[in-house]
């Protein structure tokens, strides 16, 4: 019998778009003893849990709570309970997670409408707006923050307008949450779904979401409890009921809820971890902690220009938390990442789509969004471009970076 040593997991420094670094504080939380679910000590945290993603998510919803899964089950889990057959869905798509929204409500039977940009732009809100008024969908599924491209897409005015055509917004907020403001209830967005393992600094495993009273007026008219634990009150005929049993909101709201209907069994520790990191985030300030990633964009933009190396997304609608770099002419952009992992121990990512090949992207997010992750990545990163003789300015990448920190350059926080 083949006997396996313990895990030895080599040391990375992260600087993809996720996952990243987890913080060691949440590593520690994920050690701490189990408890049975419906323990009073659990349910505290749960419902402190809860408590901290409103604050994170800047809203006064009552529906604030994490989907045991990875960020895909929030979005999966919204979608499947407001979709039903034949529904319209208004998808703008900007880069590859339009297209995973897209994807989603399709198999739930929506009758899809796209909107579609070059990988790299965004949408004039006016644009969207207007497409939602001659479509006039149930619901527009939008991405806030594009990690595949690096680009953010205003939403002040898009949740407004929606609100007053009775349009429900469904945001996909996972690479944006907790590293960018993300203002739910003044932009007015009806649900929206984040993820752990980006710039909240927890592994994956879980998707906060938050959503309004307008969800949950659908919800009700959906729900339908499982009969195994469903008492008189909760039988009734259901002309559509949610498809999904884990992913089914309305049943969801019971276990979170003061009725406490027993739905799953929780993820206890990946509870322990998400209490920890949203506590670590609201302990920094959520306008601290936003700066603190603008800072240390600005000061890897800073050290990619010094060396001479081109930005993709160099423009207003940037993502603060993702900075993608064009890979220069006659350099193997595959060979550079395994470099920089084998030799540097530094995970940095490609793309996807028509942009694969053809940008490296660097995430500073979260834990790892530090001053001597971001030194080290262009101090690494301009060694291994050396080694692959690409024309860059030797010397002035870290240097950059360090006027930044200094104070000697522009920085806007």
């Amino acid at each position: 019998m083949t006997k396996y040593r313990e895990i030895q997991a080599p040391l990375r420094t992260i600087m993809t778009p996720g996952p990243v670094e987890a913080d060691p504080r949440v590593l520690r939380a994920m050690a701490t003893p189990i408890l049975g679910q419906f323990d009073p000590a659990f349910t505290q945290m749960m419902n402190e849990t809860m408590d901290m993603i409103r604050q994170t998510f800047q809203t006064k919803n009552q529906w604030a709570f994490p989907i045991d899964g990875t960020s895909r089950s929030g979005l999966e889990a919204v979608l499947c309970s407001l979709i039903e057959p034949g529904d319209k869905v208004l998808v703008p798509i900007f880069g590859r997670f339009g297209h995973l929204l897209t994807e989603i409500a399709e198999r739930q039977g929506a009758e899809i409408h796209l909107m579609e940009c070059k990988w790299g732009e965004v949408f004039d809100q006016q644009a969207v707006i207007d497409e939602v008024k001659r479509v006039q969908p149930k619901i527009l599924a939008i991405v806030h923050g594009e990690t595949s491209t690096g680009c953010m897409q205003p939403l002040d005015r898009i949740g407004p307008a929606c609100r007053e055509l009775g349009v429900l917004t469904v945001v996909d907020a996972v690479a944006s949450i907790g590293g960018v403001s993300v203002r739910v209830d003044e932009w007015q967005l009806d649900a929206v779904i984040g993820g752990t393992q980006k710039c909240i600094s927890v592994p994956s495993g879980m998707a906060p979401i938050t959503y309004n009273e307008r969800v949950e007026r659908i919800l009700a008219s959906r729900k339908k409890v499982e009969r195994g634990v469903a008492q008189e009150s909760d039988r009734r005929d259901v002309a559509h009921p949610i498809r999904s049993n884990y992913f089914d909101l309305s049943q969801l709201q019971d276990y979170w809820g003061p009725r406490r209907l027993n739905h799953h069994t929780e993820a206890t520790s990946m509870l322990y971890a998400l209490r920890e990191g949203l506590r670590i985030l609201l302990e920094e300030g959520l306008e601290e902690r936003f700066a603190r990633h603008k800072l240390h964009e600005q000061a890897l933009m800073a050290g990619i220009r010094g060396m001479g190396l081109e930005l993709f997304n160099d423009f207003d609608w940037k993502l603060p938390v993702v900075t993608c770099i064009k890979i220069p002419a006659g350099v193997d952009g595959e060979s550079v990442r395994g470099m920089l992992l084998d030799q540097f121990g530094i995970e940095i990512a490609s793309s996807f789509g028509p942009l694969h090949g053809q940008i490296w992207r660097i995430g500073t997010m979260g834990y790892s969004c530090r001053k001597e992750n971001v030194l080290f990545v262009l101090a690494a990163l301009e060694a291994v471009l050396i080694r692959h003789k690409a024309p860059i300015a030797i010397g002035k990448g870290v240097q950059e970076a360090l006027d930044v920190y200094e104070g000697v350059g522009v920085v806007t926080v």
